[in-house]
């Protein structure tokens, strides 16, 4: 499954950490976010990575290359940050079936695998990892609205009046019918075209689309705190101790 990774932003609520580099090669236990994103993708089973980049692009293309642990990168420019629909339209020509799609700005250590599982399971044309947040902070984000089967009813981008405070995260797998519905999406009070409103729309025509409970943790590395909160968490993983199989058995 090829993975997408969206990685144009400039970050400037980052600052001072993006004034050098695009928030894609902050750095977090000493090492890019975005290779932790790859890591991640590796483990998941990607066999190539397509990154869309924008700001400083060449500080990510002249860092990385043409691959990434043996899987080979391919850039697609964002020349404007238009949201993340506008952001996915710059790969297309790139995807012909099912794709994994990272926000470059997220850290994880959870269920991923699920998310992809359950779309195969499903053959759902959208699967992502959802988590439950404080109500007062959930116009922050993505808003969803389940059924009883765990299928995506509504999906409201940084609403004013949150209908729950269960929101997507920065991990989703999609079939190429997303491409579809981000041509027709328009843009939002906020003037970017959300993907959250291409999500919607595969809802309104039927499409299957399931929400999948976060089960670990997750780091939107948007404010310099979130790097710290992520660099504890990463290092916290790593100080843990590991149980052999013999010694659990």
């Amino acid at each position: 499954m090829k993975a997408v990774v969206l990685a144009a932003g400039e970050g400037t609520r980052l600052r001072p950490l993006t004034e050098d580099k695009p928030k894609g090669m902050v750095e977090v236990d000493g090492k890019p976010i975005l290779t932790h994103c790859f890591n991640q993708l590796v483990d998941l089973g990607a066999d190539e990575f397509v990154v869309v980049v924008g700001y400083r692009k060449q500080d990510i293309i002249s860092y990385y290359g043409d691959e990434f642990d043996g899987i080979p990168l391919t850039y697609a420019h964002q020349r404007e940050q238009k949201g993340l629909a506008h952001a996915l339209l710059t790969v297309e020509e790139y995807i012909d079936d099912d794709f994994m799609l990272i926000l470059g700005d997220n850290i994880f250590d959870a269920n991923l695998g699920d998310v992809i599982n359950r779309q195969q399971e499903d053959r759902a044309d959208a699967a992502f990892l959802t988590e439950e947040v404080p109500l007062e902070e959930a116009d922050r984000y993505g808003v969803c609205d389940t059924n009883d089967y765990g299928e995506i009813t509504d999906v409201v981008e940084k609403p004013e009046n949150p209908p729950s405070n269960l929101v997507m995260t920065g991990f989703y797998t999609f079939s190429p019918a997303i491409f579809h519905a981000c041509h027709l999406v328009q843009p939002s009070k906020r003037g970017e075209y959300e993907i959250s409103e291409a999500i919607d729309l595969l809802i309104q025509s039927g499409r299957t689309i399931d929400a999948i409970r976060m089960d670990g943790w997750r780091v939107d590395v948007g404010y310099p705190e979130d790097r710290d909160k992520a660099e504890r968490l990463l290092q916290d993983d790593e100080s843990e101790p590991k149980i052999s199989e013999a010694s659990a058995n």
